[in-house]
């Protein structure tokens, strides 16, 4: 399912208007992107959770030639599935 899918699905299911489904879907991952952010984690009951992880810095090797490379130190975006999630998959 993409972005245009997900949008009519929730347009569907609420009944609203396809641009105001695709304004609440946009609200929801702009409140979600300036969370983690923040540094601080989403947790939808139910669903799961969004949180910023922490990658560091590493020596990695170039593909093409061996040649050893540094890696910076990095935030990652996680998403831990809550246990309905789970159970609805199983």
């Amino acid at each position: 399912m993409n972005k245009t899918e997900l949008i009519d699905h929730i347009a569907q299911q609420a009944d609203i208007s396809k641009a105001a489904a695709g304004r609440a879907l946009d609200a929801v991952i702009a409140g979600v992107k300036n969370t983690l952010k923040k540094g601080d984690s989403v947790t939808l009951v139910g669903f799961g959770t969004f949180a910023v992880g922490k990658r560091t810095a590493r020596t990695g090797r170039n593909p093409r030639t061996g040649a050893a490379i540094k890696i910076k130190a990095a935030k990652v975006p996680k998403f831990r599935p809550g246990k309905a999630l789970k159970d609805a998959l199983n």
